[in-house]
């Protein structure tokens, strides 16, 4: 099974800016000195409107920000933070660099697949869950870890997995073991 990218799916047609999303990406690119040095908060804007980034998406964000299609694709496609394809409810990124791999990233990798049943895009069969391979989540004193959606999961063992996974299901919160995490902000003083 090949869950270390999704591939880009078939182009959903020409794509344009609601109204009220017109007024938003006025003002992120009135926050920047050039319209291209935008393309970041776009395209997250972007993945909010459309849930996932194809290439009709990327032409559109070109356009606003006057470059070529290509440079943005490049910017969506070097970060995996931009979802490529549509994804189950719940995204589940596995940390394979270094440091989580040498204290076992692949073996949990391997659980999630099988416990899952991932197909070779890395989807599970009901729908629920997208697995991906990913590069440095930033985590690497508590390795190996994983995020799903926008949460971390740290220090994982087969076990935690199982219990992260029918806390998931079950749709029952679970408990962050540093909850601290998803409360970082970031203020400008």
């Amino acid at each position: 099974m090949s869950s270390h990218s999704t591939p880009i799916p078939p182009s959903r047609g020409p794509v344009e800016w609601s109204a009220s999303d017109a007024v938003k990406v006025a003002d992120i690119m009135s926050r920047y000195p050039t319209k291209q040095a935008a393309v970041m908060p776009l395209l997250w804007l972007a993945q909010d409107q459309w849930e996932w980034i194809d290439l009709d998406v990327m032409r559109l964000v070109a356009r606003t920000i006057d470059c070529p299609p290509s440079q943005v694709h490049a910017v969506a496609s070097f970060y995996t933070m931009f979802k490529k394809a549509p994804t189950g409810k719940y995204l589940i990124q596995v940390c394979q660099t270094l440091s989580c791999a040498l204290v076992g990233a692949e073996k949990i990798m391997a659980h999630l697949e099988k416990r899952l049943e991932i197909d070779d895009h890395g989807n599970s069969r009901d729908g629920l869950f997208t697995l991906l391979r990913v590069e440095c989540l930033a985590s690497c004193g508590s390795a190996p870890m994983m995020q799903v959606n926008d949460h971390f999961y740290e220090r994982l063992t087969t076990e935690t997995c199982d219990q992260i996974i029918a806390g998931l299901r079950s749709g029952k919160p679970l408990a962050l073991p540093r909850p601290e995490v998803d409360e970082w902000t970031f203020r400008v003083s």
